[in-house]
């Protein structure tokens, strides 16, 4: 890439502008943001509807006239090499950049919308955005009644951040068990007593079948809403749970529309080879919305090595200023969430961390360290002489120490002393 060639952005999330800091101010960048906010770090949005965080603090660096505000691509034309928005301007490209992210997934619940309509009903909504954080935020209130549907890893943040601002919480999971992509059956079980302990009540193998709904007399308060709102939740075994406010938290979906409608390789993301292109070698694609080797992460970490890789490449330099430019080979992914601080209600900092393979495989060592009293579990798993995988939950100073000895796939010292207290020191 010299710095003559245009390179521009769709998506100014944490992977876009990554990416255009990385290419420096010398190149020609345009990153096209569609939502209207500053730039911000979509990681912290649960400490902002949690009340610890102000949205200011969740602000990333201002990349200035690079990022078009509140505009949306529609179309991208590969054969001209143009990136039409919805404001009716059009971007010349020379190498094109997706990092469009995913949308929250919207289950078919009945009573979600009316026949033919996209409207959610007042008082339901998705935890995505800033626009969601704030609009939630408005809507809690001490003692509502307020109903989390999903137990992964946003649905755990979204019912600890409504508990701390005195909402009454009800957390319903499909699964058997919370955040079970995660975490094992002894994590969960601690995971689901440090909620209770915050006042969530959780309900699991729950299966939801709809909302209930009533017409409003006036105009829905929020735009995008429809005139009716949320009652109540419908279980499958016919049990109904009151509501006042519904948080969507069923997992996200890799925007892929504008690479599809272009004619690009999907599958369950946009298809990158190692240097993050597509099928058409002046296409790329980073963050949530791309699939490497068969995979997409859906997670910061990976998104931001994905920014740096491609810059490299497209600068013909490695990371540290090399020539190699060699491209990305993927990400050993860490899962880190900390569910209260000092403070808040609960029993203190209570960190969680996952990563790597947490359930072992035949011949595989397992060792486990777990204080009822101090509600702390260390579970890692060891394949030769390599950490392989773990789930660690408490307050946790080790976390740190045993992500660097995965992360640098290196051979294990002293185990016993990682998993100890004093290990990440």
């Amino acid at each position: 890439m010299t710095s003559q060639q245009r390179v521009v952005v769709i998506g100014g999330g944490l992977a876009g502008l990554r990416l255009a800091a990385r290419l420096g101010p010398d190149a020609q960048v345009r990153v096209l943001g569609e939502e209207s906010h500053a730039p911000y770090n979509r990681v912290l949005l649960a400490e902002v509807l949690a009340g610890r965080y102000a949205p200011a603090v969740t602000a990333l660096p201002d990349p200035g006239p690079v990022l078009r505000r509140g505009v949306r691509a529609v179309r991208v034309d590969r054969a001209e090499r143009r990136v039409h928005c919805d404001d009716g301007s059009v971007e010349t490209y020379d190498t094109l950049v997706l990092a469009t992210g995913s949308n929250p997934v919207l289950p078919p619940l009945r009573g979600l919308f009316t026949p033919g309509g996209r409207e959610l009903p007042d008082g339901v909504h998705a935890f995505r955005t800033m626009d969601d954080c704030l609009a939630l935020a408005a809507a809690v209130r001490p003692d509502l009644r307020a109903v989390v549907i999903g137990g992964g890893l946003l649905g755990v943040s979204a019912a600890r951040a409504l508990a701390a601002r005195g909402a009454q919480v009800v957390l319903a999971q499909q699964a058997e068990r919370l955040m079970e992509r995660q975490l094992d059956a002894d994590a969960s079980a601690l995971l689901h007593a440090h909620l209770n302990s915050l006042g969530v009540e959780i309900h699991t193998q729950c299966r939801v079948r709809g909302l209930t709904t009533t017409a409003t007399a006036t105009p829905a308060a929020r735009p995008g809403h429809a005139a009716r709102r949320v009652t109540g939740v419908e279980l499958a075994d016919g049990y109904r749970l009151d509501a006042g406010l519904v948080v969507l938290a069923c997992g996200v979906r890799p925007r892929t529309g504008l690479a599809r409608a272009a004619g690009l390789d999907v599958r369950e993301g946009v298809v990158v080879d190692d240097r993050l292109r597509t099928g058409d070698p002046r296409v790329h694609a980073i963050g949530d919305c791309a699939e490497h080797a068969g995979r997409v992460y859906g997670l910061a970490g990976p998104a931001l090595e994905q920014a740096d890789a491609l810059a490299a490449v497209l600068t013909g330099a490695d990371a540290t200023g090399g020539a190699r430019g060699a491209g990305y080979s993927g990400t050993r992914a860490l899962t880190r969430l900390t569910l209260s601080t000092a403070g808040t209600a609960g029993t203190g900092p209570f960190d969680l961390a996952a990563f790597g393979e947490p359930t072992p495989l035949p011949g595989d060592d397992v060792v486990r360290l777990a204080d009822a009293t101090r509600r702390t579990y260390r579970k890692v798993v060891v394949r030769g002489d390599r950490l392989v995988g773990g789930v660690l939950l408490g307050e946790l100073s080790t976390v740190g120490a045993l992500a660097r000895g995965w992360a640098g796939d290196e051979p294990l010292d002293d185990l016993f002393h990682l998993l100890t207290d004093d290990g990440g020191h």
